[in-house]
C-alpha cells in the first residue's frame, strides 16, 4: 500500500475516489468509508500475518521440540547400545578364555595321552628287557654250572 506525503496510508482507490469530482460531503463520507475499509483490511492482513508468524514460530518451536525429543531418544538408544556392546564384548572375552582353557586342556589331554602311550611302550620294552635279562641270567647260570661240571670232569681225568 502506498502512503501519502503526510504518512497516512493511502490506496489507489482512495485517490481515485478523491479525484472523481463529487461533492465534499459525499466525498468525505466515501473517503471515511474507504479509509475505514482499508484500515480494517490492513488490520486483518496484519492480524493474519501476525497469526502466520506465530504459527510459523510455533511450528519452529514444535519442530525444535520434536528434534530435541528425537535427539534424546537416539542418545538413550545409543547409550543402551553401548552398554549392550560392553556386555557382549565381556561375554566374548569369557568365551574366548574358556576356549583357550579348553584348548589348553585338550592340548594337555593330548600330551598326557601321548605321554601315557610313550610310558606304556617304555614299560613294555622294559618288561621285554627284564625277560631277556632273566633268560640271559638263567642261561648264564646254566653255562656256569656246565663250566663247573666240565672243570670237575677235566680234573678227574687229569688225575
Amino acid at each position: 500500500m502506498g502512503q501519502s506525503e503526510d504518512g497516512s496510508p493511502h490506496h489507489e482507490r482512495l485517490s481515485r475516489l478523491n479525484s472523481s469530482g463529487l461533492s465534499d460531503a459525499s466525498n468525505d463520507t466515501k473517503k471515511n468509508h474507504a479509509e475505514s475499509y482499508f484500515s480494517r483490511r490492513e488490520n486483518r492482513l496484519s492480524a493474519r500475518k501476525k497469526a502466520e508468524e506465530e504459527i510459523a514460530c510455533n511450528d519452529y518451536k514444535k519442530m525444535y521440540e520434536k528434534a530435541l525429543a528425537t535427539n534424546q531418544r537416539l542418545k538413550s538408544r545409543l547409550e543402551t547400545s553401548k552398554q549392550e556392546l560392553v556386555v557382549i564384548q565381556e561375554q566374548l572375552q569369557r568365551a574366548q578364555q574358556k576356549e583357550r582353557k579348553s584348548e589348553l586342556g585338550s592340548n594337555l589331554l593330548e600330551t598326557e595321552k601321548k605321554d601315557s602311550q610313550s610310558l606304556r611302550k617304555k614299560i613294555s620294552d622294559m618288561e621285554e628287557q627284564v625277560k631277556v635279562k632273566a633268560e640271559l641270567h638263567t642261561e648264564n647260570q646254566r653255562l656256569k654250572d656246565e663250566n663247573g661240571a666240565l672243570i670237575r670232569v677235566i680234573t678227574k681225568l687229569s688225575k
